[in-house]
This record gives C-alpha cells, sequence and structure tokens, in this order.
C-alpha cells in the first residue's frame, strides 16, 4: 500500500483513522488488511471479465490500460483510471516523472502495444520476448498512483491468452523478489534477458486459473 512509496500532492492524500497507511478512498476503508481483500477480490472480477468474457482479439492501446484500471478501482478510488499526477520512487528508484506521462504513455503505445498485440502471430520465443519488454517498460512508465503491477500482470496475461496459453503463474517472482526487481532495473538500462528469464518459467508453469495473480 502506500507506505511502499514517497509521493506528494491530493492523490498523497491518507484515509483518516488509516494512520497514513491506506490512501484516501470511496468506501471508508481504514485498515490495509481490508484494503488488500477489496482490491484482491474486484481484480478477480476484473479477471473474469477481460479473460473469460470480453478478451481483446486486436492490438491493445492505453485505453485499454485505463478502462480496466477504472473496471478495477473505480468503485474505491477517485483517481481510478486516470494517469497519476504525483510523483512516486520505491525502493530508490524513481518512477517516470508526472508530467512526462502523457508522452511517454503515447510512445509505449506506439513503439510496444501497436508492435507486439495481438500475440496470436508469435511462437513462443517471441511471445516470452513480447511480454517482458511490455512488462518492463509499463513498470518503469508507473503511470497510475497505485496497482501499477497489478495491472502489469493484467496486461501480460491478456497477451498470452491472445496467444493461446494460459495466464502466467507468477509464484517465482514472488519467491525471488529481489531477482525480479534487478530484472526490471536490468531492463530499464535495455537488458530485458533477466525479464525475460521470469517471463519464460512463469509460462511454462502457468495456471489454469483466471482469478487474477495473488
Amino acid at each position: 500500500m502506500t507506505n511502499r512509496y514517497q509521493s506528494t500532492g491530493a492523490e498523497a492524500e491518507f484515509e483518516p483513522g488509516s494512520n497514513g497507511q491506506v490512501l484516501r478512498n470511496l468506501v471508508g476503508i481504514t485498515s490495509i488488511e481490508d484494503m488488500n481483500e477489496l482490491e484482491l477480490e474486484l481484480l478477480g472480477e476484473v479477471y473474469r471479465e477481460v479473460l473469460l468474457q470480453a478478451l481483446p482479439d486486436r492490438a491493445l492501446t492505453v485505453t485499454d490500460l485505463k478502462h480496466w484500471h477504472r473496471m478495477w478501482l473505480g468503485n474505491v478510488y477517485a483517481w481510478a483510471g486516470q494517469e497519476r499526477s504525483v510523483n512516486l520512487g520505491k525502493g530508490g528508484f524513481q518512477f517516470a516523472t508526472a508530467s512526462l506521462l502523457p508522452g511517454l504513455l503515447g510512445k509505449f503505445e506506439q513503439k510496444h502495444l501497436a508492435r507486439w498485440t495481438p500475440c496470436s502471430r508469435w511462437h513462443v520465443d517471441e511471445l516470452v520476448q513480447a511480454i517482458a519488454i511490455t512488462h518492463v517498460e509499463l513498470i518503469v512508465i508507473h503511470p497510475f498512483r497505485e496497482g501499477n503491477g497489478r495491472l502489469s500482470r493484467l496486461l501480460a496475461d491478456v497477451m498470452a491468452v491472445q496467444a493461446g496459453r494460459e495466464p502466467l503463474d507468477y509464484s517465482s517472482w514472488e519467491q525471488h523478489k529481489p531477482a525480479y526487481i534487478g530484472a526490471i532495473h536490468a531492463g530499464f538500462s535495455g537488458d530485458y534477458g533477466p525479464m525475460s528469464r521470469f517471463v519464460a518459467e512463469a509460462m511454462t508453469t502457468g495456471d489454469t486459473s483466471v482469478n487474477g495473480p495473488v
């Protein structure tokens, strides 16, 4: 939740009574545990909607990402689906400056989403590369105030399902979190090899459920 980041501005406001632990929300939740439970439940609903009922068989867009984010958190946060207006950092790493987001997201759509999606035409090695690159680039941009990692995984799963495969199994990413973060940093420096290895492993052991990542 919010204690993972440093930020300033209106989106940095916390829910009264949460001791600065939970972002101001529309449902009055003050407990991190309760918010995590709600966000996970809502994410499962988005997974079922997007992967089972309305899987896009076309090139994906930034509008899709914003729509999914709004579907997921629109009843929780007033700013869901909107580009963040605050600067964020985590673990000494600064994500893209908020003022640069419109241009960066435009380039992300043109350079990566338009290039790699839909994924039905890629062989497995190309699919791994496509998911690794788009995952790194979206994480580095970090377009939303909250939920970027989980939305990036949803994008990866949509790409996998477009290619006729199962959603990815992210257990190894969680078990080897420092190495995963290192793979993101390597990708930021232009080396997508480490992230590709994480994607390949997650794809090999892909989970058959569509309840969303844990």
